[in-house]
């Protein structure tokens, strides 16, 4: 993920690789299969294009939808 918003942003994010807390995952996975199967979605983009998006969508709205203060 964090690869994935280097490239999307074109900026190196700071990284600290720490201890994990108490009640923090130890492996997270995720798949779109259930959601194809049960609802008839599949996914048409994957993480970059996603992290792409996102970056994108947030350097042009930096206040989010509420707008300027």
């Amino acid at each position: 993920m964090v690869a994935a918003f280097e490239k999307a942003s074109g900026k190196k994010i700071p990284l600290k690789m720490c201890p994990r807390r108490p009640g923090d995952a130890t492996a997270v996975y995720a798949s779109t299969d259930k959601a194809e199967k049960e609802l008839g979605w599949k996914a048409k983009y994957g993480i970059e294009e996603m992290c792409r998006d996102l970056w994108n969508w947030t350097s042009k709205n930096p206040w989010g939808y509420q707008g300027k203060h």
